[in-house]
């Protein structure tokens, strides 16, 4: 199907797809992920392009890559899968750009432990836009993942409750040669493939060059 042609894109294509998206994010100040945010979080996935899946009744799919903070940088990026949930939006044959940032050491702990559900396992909230808006409420306080979509070039805070976000073993043979877990990629067991660069520099250049 041209779902799974979509999602079936070499790791180095979603790779560049995902700096991609987060660069053209973070560019747009007034509908950017607020710097006080990105200060704060351990982590953060990038899904671009995820699509209605045909075989995922009432259910959305996507890969896309997590980094996480390590010592004075971010980490090699470890592929992650997207699946089930409801998104609140209606994809149809359009693609959606998906955020979310894991806030505290609990959501550090569940994408290292390779499978967890957003709602269920973590507390999540949609998270608010503008690089400059500061929204300490207590939602935004307490939540432990926050998450954002991009669907035909409108980025907004969006709930994505119930939706499983799980290591992808078969992505990570195909990016590093082995089927490393998420904890393995993240704190470092592995070299960093040249392909991986383009996302990480991206993130520090995000995260860390825009204040």
């Amino acid at each position: 199907s041209a779902t799974l042609i979509a999602q079936e894109e070499t790791p180095d294509k979603r790779l560049v797809a995902s700096a991609a998206t987060f660069h053209e994010i973070m560019a747009a100040p007034d509908r950017a992920i607020p710097i006080y945010l990105l200060e704060r979080a351990q982590c953060i996935v990038i899904v671009p392009g995820m699509r209605k899946a045909a075989f995922l009744v009432g259910g959305e799919y996507g890969r896309g890559f997590a980094s996480c903070r390590v010592p004075g940088s971010w980490s090699a990026p470890a592929p992650v899968r997207l699946a089930g949930g409801s998104f609140g939006i209606q994809l149809g044959a359009d693609s959606t750009d998906i955020i979310l940032m894991l806030m505290n050491q609990k959501g550090l702990e569940h994408l290292l432990s390779d499978k967890f559900s957003i709602g269920a396992d973590l507390a999540a909230a949609a998270g608010p836009v503008g690089r400059d808006v500061n929204a300490d409420t207590d939602v935004l306080l307490k939540a432990e993942i926050l998450s954002w979509s991009r669907t035909r070039g409108v980025f907004a805070g969006a709930s994505l409750n119930g939706t499983v976000v799980e290591a992808d073993r078969p992505e990570a043979i195909r990016l590093y040669g082995r089927p490393w877990s998420s904890r393995e990629i993240i704190e470092g067991a592995i070299t960093t493939p040249e392909a991986a660069r383009v996302l990480m520099d991206e993130i520090s250049r995000d995260v860390y060059g825009k204040k």
